[in-house]
């Protein structure tokens, strides 16, 4: 008996010894700065390019080309592209591949000490795509789509390494704070970016520049911020993952495929993990269609509709002022979920949410009652994208945290079900107002499951503790942490 129990506490005590050393490393401020730093670093490229300018430029590039009703691509025996729908595909396009490769990337980030070298070739890959994009003029809208796709896939799959970071440089308790920061600068430094490039692009029949140069260095610009400031995370940031050989006989792709069975057959184990990952699966789902159809949306109802033009620099100012406003509400929905729990405050935006469809349905007339409805969107926009990433954070495995990831960065960027709705509704009504209403269904489905998701429970069989239940020399980290100024 003596000689199968001695084993067992050894192991216990070696266990015991490898995670107070993996918790004395937690709560740096030097990493976790440069963490957060990687939020302000590549938000540049979502709002300048993807949020502001390259759907419209591309395009207008598309429409020079082939004229306003021409054909960008044929597909043969299935159809046509045609140029109005060619930066939609190109976006569709984006999502499906997404959906295949962000899983097996982060079980292929898991397994090794891969992850920080892979997040840097998907951060510079994308950032020099960006870049490239300058040269997306006279008719290269086939380049312009190629680098669309590739900034894109690089951006998201950066995207999933950075977040698994996030529970192995932080304690629990931290976890709320660190990534309400982190998506504060993330906010700050893509609005800061924009609001230079706005102001470029209406000053440049001043400067002796022609609109579209001015487009053009807008998007060079965001690829030299996303790979400039990114240089701060990856001087700052460690490997955290132990390397693993690969079994005999094994390829890279093979074992990230059995990695991938094996993520889901854990998700399947931690059921209220689950259901927390279905839960936000459809209230993010509301949430990016909202994002991605406010601007359509005011400019039809507040414009189109009443037979005016659209106030271009209106909405560009709404979009400015939810960049800069969502940095409080990050910082506000931190507060509310110290007092109050991070499920409670997740659960009160998707209320907000809701309310914000019903007044954009039955209330809104004029573009101020637009501004004050954009405050409350922004506010509670930082609050629910900081907060679900942090409590997802703590229902991860040690190890683990790439490939959950992956799922999560899914569930955030695959908003198929939202826009399929909205594109539906419009189509069989003529009526954007129907259409928003609708998005109330994702809001109260994401809503009832939450509420039946026991997330202190997923926490626990995820191996993980409670904030409040942290110790001591955890806490002592973190003060200190504080007094950093972090």
């Amino acid at each position: 008996m003596s000689q199968h129990i001695a084993p067992a506490r050894a192991a216990d005590v070696d266990d015991s010894a490898a995670d107070d050393a993996r918790t004395a490393r937690k709560n740096d401020p030097r990493e976790v700065f440069g963490w957060m730093t990687y939020d302000w670093a590549n938000s540049a490229f979502y709002t300048t390019v993807v949020g502001a300018l390259y759907g419209e430029y591309l395009t207008y590039v598309t429409q020079q080309a082939v004229g306003p009703e021409g054909v960008a691509l044929s597909l043969g025996p299935l159809g046509s592209i045609s140029a109005k729908s060619y930066y939609p595909l190109c976006i569709t396009l984006a999502v499906m591949l997404q959906i295949f490769l962000l899983p097996l990337l982060g079980a292929i980030a898991d397994y090794s000490n891969f992850k920080k070298r892979l997040m840097a070739v998907f951060c510079y890959t994308g950032a020099t795509a960006t870049a490239l994009m300058y040269f997306v003029a006279d008719g290269r809208y086939l380049l312009g789509g190629l680098l669309f796709l590739v900034a894109m896939l690089c951006f998201n799959a950066a995207i999933v390494l950075y977040n698994s970071y996030l529970p192995q440089i932080t304690t629990e308790d931290r976890r709320d704070k660190v990534s309400s920061r982190g998506f504060a600068l993330g906010y700050l430094g893509g609005g800061i970016l924009l609001l230079l490039n706005s102001l470029f692009i209406n000053a440049a029949p001043r400067l002796g520049l022609a609109e579209t140069t001015a487009v053009r260095l807008s998007l060079f610009s965001a690829g030299i911020w996303w790979g400039g400031f990114a240089l701060i995370t990856f001087l700052t940031l460690r490997s955290h993952n132990a390397a693993r050989p690969l079994p005999p006989g094994k390829g890279i792709l093979t074992v990230g495929f059995s990695e991938l069975g094996r993520t889901f057959r854990e998700l399947r184990r931690l059921k209220h993990t689950f259901r927390y990952l279905l839960a936000y699966l459809f209230f993010i789902d509301g949430v990016q269609t909202i994002i991605g159809m406010a601007g359509v949306f005011l400019a039809q109802e507040l414009f189109v509709s009443r037979g005016a033009a659209t106030d271009r620099s209106f909405l560009i100012g709404i979009f400015l002022m939810v960049q800069f406003m969502a940095i409080f509400g990050a910082l506000l929905f931190e507060r509310v979920a110290a007092f109050v729990g991070t499920k409670r405050a997740i659960m009160a935006s998707l209320v907000i949410w809701s309310g914000i469809v019903i007044y954009a349905y039955a209330f809104l007339q004029t573009t101020r009652q637009a501004w004050w409805m954009a405050a409350v969107i922004a506010v509670v926009l930082g609050g629910t994208q900081a907060l679900s990433r942090s409590l997802f954070s703590r229902m991860i495995p040690a190890g683990r945290e790439a490939s959950f990831f992956g799922l999560y960065e899914i569930s955030e960027r695959a908003s198929w079900m939202g826009m399929g709705v909205f594109t539906i509704v419009v189509n069989q009504t003529g009526s954007y107002r129907q259409a928003i209403l609708f998005l109330i269904f994702f809001f109260a489905v994401g809503l009832f499951i939450l509420l039946f998701t026991d997330t202190d429970r997923a926490i626990h069989e995820a191996g993980n503790a409670l904030p409040e239940e942290v110790e001591p020399p955890a806490r002592a980290g973190a003060e200190y942490q504080d007094e950093s100024g972090v």
